[in-house]
């Protein structure tokens, strides 16, 4: 279910683009009705209003998502702040300039905080971030949770340059599909290879 929950605005994104991709002329209608303040010029075009309405869903999506964590006086990760923030800025100048490319950066900015949060934790502070959230459910050697530590770095970083790859080389419509499928598939494969390799590894937890 939290899986499911910190993917609703990757959803929303998702389904909200590919029903303006499919109607172009009503998702217009709806960014010059409700977003023409926030768009410089105030004029967006039938091929513009899909990735624009799409990302204001997106951001606001993420705003309730806090909104309802805080309202039922639940604790919000500091990574989904974070990606408030990100999604704000990018989002908002993507709306504001009506230009792709800046919601195009924020899986990659976001991967990368992400990277930058495990390298740093780890190298400077001495805390495996990783560790902490898994090791009620595995116990593994020392030496392990640093590997593991730093291949999802790894990961983080090759997720961040494959995302600006697929967006600047292949149509819009293909980055919104991978930004959805293809960061899935890839992070599940990721998860089942690693788990495969820790197999060995893994010990009872004290």
């Amino acid at each position: 279910m939290k899986f499911l929950f910190d993917l609703f605005p990757v959803i929303l994104f998702f389904g909200i683009f590919k029903w303006g991709e499919g109607h172009t002329d009503a998702a217009q209608a709806l960014v010059s009705q409700y977003l023409s303040g926030f768009v410089s010029g105030g004029i967006v075009t039938a091929t513009q209003a899909p990735i624009i309405l799409a990302t204001a869903v997106a951001i606001i999506a993420t705003l309730a998502q806090i909104g309802y964590l805080l309202a039922r006086r639940k604790k919000v990760d500091a990574m989904l702040w974070v990606s408030l923030v990100i999604i704000s800025v990018f989002g908002g100048a993507t709306i504001y300039f009506h230009n792709e490319a800046f919601i195009k950066w924020k899986p990659t900015v976001l991967y990368w905080c992400f990277a930058a949060a495990l390298l740093g934790s780890q190298l400077i502070m001495g805390k495996n971030l990783i560790r902490t959230m898994m090791e009620k459910q595995m116990a593994l050697p020392e030496p392990i949770w640093a590997k593991v530590g730093f291949a999802w770095s790894a990961f983080f970083i090759f997720m961040g340059l494959l995302n600006l790859y697929v967006a600047f080389n292949f149509p819009i419509n293909t980055w919104v599909n991978f930004k959805l499928f293809g960061g899935m598939g890839l992070m599940f494969a990721f998860v089942i290879g690693q788990s495969l390799y820790l197999s060995k590894y893994i010990k009872e937890p004290k």
